[in-house]
């Protein structure tokens, strides 16, 4: 188990969707863009660990 595991999880500014962006500067806008981005990937990382798992599951349980 990694010390990642046990440090409670930190809680980023949230970006709500939809919301009035019409205000933010164009740095705040390149900055919310670069989260987004951050998000998206490490969403992906999950998808790929869910499916090396069911996979694995599968494999297992098809002998």
């Amino acid at each position: 188990m990694e010390s990642d595991d046990l440090d409670p999880r930190k809680k980023l500014p949230g970006i709500v969707l939809g919301e009035d962006i019409s205000a933010l500067s164009a740095h705040e806008l390149e900055a919310r863009i670069a989260r987004l981005e951050e998000e998206i990937a490490r969403c992906r990382l999950e998808i790929g660990a869910r499916n090396a798992t069911r996979s694995a599951a599968e494999n297992f349980f098809k002998r």
